[in-house]
C-alpha cells in the first residue's frame, strides 16, 4: 500500500457533525433491548438515586462503549462525537458513568448479575449461542479464573496470588457446545490472593441455574482443573444433575489408583496437535491413557462419596541425551476424575473432551484485550460491577456474530474480530422524510454479514397472538 498524494496535498479537519465511526453499535445495541437490557436495569438496580437514577440508561452506556472498544472510564467519550447524538439518548460524560460504578456495594453488583443472567437467557430466545450439542455431545460448562494485573496497590483487594503480579481476581464460568463458542454464564472479581476454589461451588450453581433460564437442552458437563477438585464444587455440579470432569490433586488415594493400574491397561494416543504437558511445559504429540473405577472423598461418610472414573494420561519423562542413558521408561501422570459412564465415553474420547477445557483461557484473553485490560476504579465494587458489564458486551458481540454469521467464521470469532468487522464501521447520517439513513463504505468486505444482522434487530415485532 502506497499513500496516493504529497504530504502538502492532504488535511485533516474534525468538522463533520453527521460522521459516526461505530456505526455496528446501532445493531448490536438494538438487540440489547430487545433482550432488555435498560429495563432490566432499572427494575434490579437499587443504587442511591443521587448517583443511579437512569440506572438502565447508564448500564447502556457503559455496555455500549465496551462494544466500541472502551477499557476505561475516560474510553466512554468514544460514544461522544459527531452524529452518535443523532442515533442515540441518554449518552454520558465519563465522570457520570464512573460517579455511577463508585455508587456500587456488592449488594448492588449482586443485582447486576441477575440483569446479566437474564441478558443471556434473553440473547438465547433470539440467536443460538447455545447451540444442542449433538448426539451423544455434552453442553460444556467450564469453571476458571485468571488474574488481572494492576498496577497500584492502593485498589481494593489487590493483591500478588498464584501468578505472581500484583491484581484482582476474575473467576468465570462459560458455557459451550461443539457447535457453539462460549458465552458466559456468571463471573464474579475476587481478591489478588484468594484461592481458586474460594466460592466456585456457588459460582457454579449461579451459572447452572442460569444454564437452565436459556433453555440449553442435551447433558451438562463441568470441567475444571485441579484447583477446584473438592467436595463442595463437585458436589455442587453433580447435585444440581451436571456430570464432572476435574482434574485430581496428587494425594494418597490417586497415587494407589495410578499404581494399581496394570500395564496392558494402557492404551498409547497420538494428538493430532500437540499437547503442552502442564508440568514441564514441553510440547508432547505421544501419550497413552488407561483409567480405574475410582471413589471421590472416600474419607467423607458414604452419603458425601462421589462414585466414577479416574483417567490417566502419562508421558515419557525427559531425559537430557547428555546424560548416562536411562536403564528403563519414567513416566509422569496426569489424572482427572469424571462421573461420565464408559458407555457414554470411552476411555480416549473422556480425555480428549477434558483437555478441550482450555478453551476458557480464550476467554480470559478475549477480556484482557477488551474491558479487562484495565480495571478503571480504586474501589472494588465498582471494579466487580465493570466485570459484570463486560461479560454482558461479550454475549452480546457473541449473539451478534451468530446472528450475522451464523454458518460461517463470525460465529465462533473472538471480540476483537466481530468489533473490527461489524462494530468499526464509519458511517455518514442523512435524515430525510423524518427517516435517518446511515451511508456505509461501499465495498465492505463484510457487508452481507452486517445487513443480516441489522435485519434481524431492525425487523418489526411479531404479530400480537389473539
Amino acid at each position: 500500500m502506497q499513500l496516493k498524494h504529497a504530504p502538502a496535498a492532504v488535511s485533516a479537519v474534525f468538522d463533520d457533525p453527521s460522521l459516526v465511526s461505530a456505526a455496528g453499535i446501532v445493531p448490536v445495541m438494538r438487540l440489547a433491548d430487545a433482550v432488555g437490557l435498560r429495563e432490566l436495569a432499572d427494575r434490579q438496580l437499587t443504587v442511591p438515586t443521587d448517583k443511579g437514577a437512569n440506572a438502565g440508561l447508564k448500564v447502556s452506556s457503559l455496555v455500549g462503549g465496551m462494544l466500541a472498544g472502551a477499557d476505561s472510564v475516560d474510553d466512554m467519550n468514544l460514544l461522544r462525537h459527531g452524529g452518535m447524538g443523532k442515533l442515540f439518548a441518554g449518552v454520558y460524560a465519563p465522570s457520570t458513568l464512573g460517579s455511577f460504578l463508585r455508587s456500587f456495594t456488592f449488594g448492588h453488583v449482586r443485582q447486576l448479575d441477575a440483569v446479566a443472567s437474564r441478558v443471556l437467557a434473553g440473547l438465547a430466545a433470539h440467536a443460538p449461542v447455545i447451540s444442542p450439542p449433538p448426539a451423544g455431545g455434552f453442553v460444556f460448562v467450564d469453571i476458571d479464573d485468571t488474574v488481572v494485573e494492576v498496577h497500584s496497590a492502593g485498589k481494593q483487594g489487590a493483591g500478588i496470588g498464584y501468578s505472581r503480579v500484583r491484581g484482582l481476581n476474575a473467576a468465570l464460568v462459560t458455557a459451550s457446545t461443539d457447535r457453539s463458542a462460549p458465552v458466559i454464564l456468571t463471573q464474579r472479581l475476587r481478591r489478588g490472593q484468594v484461592n481458586s476454589p474460594r466460592g466456585a461451588d456457588r459460582l457454579i450453581g449461579d451459572a447452572l441455574s442460569t444454564l437452565t433460564r436459556t433453555g440449553a437442552g442435551g447433558p451438562v458437563l463441568v470441567r475444571a482443573d485441579s484447583a477446584y477438585y473438592g467436595h463442595p464444587t463437585v458436589s455442587r455440579a453433580v447435585k444440581a444433575g451436571a456430570d464432572v470432569s476435574v482434574t485430581v490433586k496428587r494425594n494418597p488415594a490417586v497415587l494407589a489408583a495410578i499404581a494399581a493400574i496394570g500395564e496392558d491397561a494402557w492404551t498409547p494416543i497420538e494428538y493430532p496437535n500437540a499437547t503442552c504437558d502442564p508440568d514441564t511445559g514441553e510440547v508432547i504429540s505421544h501419550a497413552h491413557v488407561a483409567e480405574i473405577p475410582f471413589t471421590a472423598f472416600s474419607k467423607k461418610p458414604k452419603k458425601d462419596q462421589i462414585p466414577g472414573r479416574l483417567i490417566v494420561r502419562r508421558v515419557k519423562a525427559h531425559h537430557d541425551p547428555r546424560d548416562t542413558p536411562a536403564l528403563f521408561d519414567t513416566w509422569r501422570y496426569h489424572a482427572f476424575f469424571t462421573t461420565v459412564p464408559t458407555t457414554h465415553l470411552d476411555t480416549v474420547a473422556a480425555d480428549r473432551v477434558h483437555r478441550a477445557h482450555a478453551i476458557i483461557e480464550h476467554i480470559h484473553a478475549d477480556l484482557k484485550n477488551g474491558p479487562l485490560a484495565h480495571l478503571p476504579s480504586g474501589l472494588f465494587a465498582a471494579n466487580s460491577a465493570w466485570l459484570v458489564l463486560a461479560t454482558i458486551a461479550f454475549n452480546l458481540t457473541r449473539a451478534a456474530g451468530v446472528i450475522a454469521d451464523q454458518a460461517g467464521r463470525l460465529a465462533k470469532a473472538t471480540t476483537a474480530t466481530i468489533r473490527r468487522t461489524l462494530i468499526h464501521i464509519p458511517a455518514r447520517l442523512a435524515r430525510s422524510a423524518r427517516r435517518t439513513t446511515m451511508h456505509l463504505p461501499a465495498a465492505w468486505p463484510w457487508e452481507t454479514a452486517y445487513n443480516r444482522l441489522f435485519a434481524n434487530t431492525h425487523a418489526p415485532p411479531p404479530a400480537a397472538i389473539t
